[in-house]
C-alpha cells in the first residue's frame, strides 16, 4: 500500500469543508467537530451516528458525492 503524504490542513476549514458537503449529500453528522483534546494533532472528532446515516454516507462516498 501506498503511503500519501499529510498535507497541513487547518481543522477548523476541513470541519467546515466537510460538513457543507456533506450537507449538499443530505447528512448530518452532529458531533462533527475539531478535537480540542489534542490540537497538536489536529484531528477531527466524527462522532457517533445511526446506522442509516453510516449507510447514505457509504452510498454518497461510492457515488462520488452526487445523488
Amino acid at each position: 500500500m501506498a503511503t500519501k503524504e499529510v498535507r497541513d490542513v487547518d481543522p477548523y476549514a476541513a470541519v467546515e469543508s466537510l460538513r457543507a458537503a456533506l450537507t449538499e449529500a443530505g447528512i448530518v453528522l452532529p458531533s462533527l467537530r475539531v478535537d480540542a483534546a489534542s490540537p497538536d494533532l489536529k484531528l477531527v472528532e466524527l462522532g457517533r451516528i445511526h446506522a442509516d446515516v453510516a449507510d447514505r454516507l457509504a452510498t454518497a462516498l461510492r457515488r462520488g458525492g452526487l445523488e
